[in-house]
């Protein structure tokens, strides 16, 4: 299954939930929300700087990702950004892979 690294930074509102219900509770409704299409997250952490918050999750395929990406964004409590995560052996697969391309302005 495809493994996703999902950044989230909270709004002000977010934040207030947070305070709330605390991180455990924050970490079973992320966790209810990825299973809910599919998924699995493997680890999450909360963090100082940019982002709140780190996941990495199993996801079944790009749309649910997005689809996990747009209803928390669109919940107005946080904000996503999504990294799709490579194995070595992918990135071997990448690397085997025949690409014809032309440098712009070539």
């Amino acid at each position: 299954m495809p493994k996703y690294l999902i950044q989230a930074s909270y709004t002000e509102a977010g934040l207030k939930g947070v305070l709330k219900g605390g991180g455990t509770a924050r970490r079973q409704a992320v966790e209810r929300m990825v299973e809910s299409v599919g998924g699995r997250v493997e680890q999450m952490y909360f963090a100082f700087g940019e982002s709140d918050v780190y996941i990495v999750a199993d996801l079944p395929s790009n749309a649910a990702s997005a689809a996990v990406g747009l209803t928390t964004s669109a919940s107005g409590g946080a904000r996503t950004k999504t990294v799709v995560l490579l194995t070595a052996e992918e990135v071997d697969e990448a690397a085997k892979l025949k690409v014809q391309y032309q440098v712009p302005g070539a």
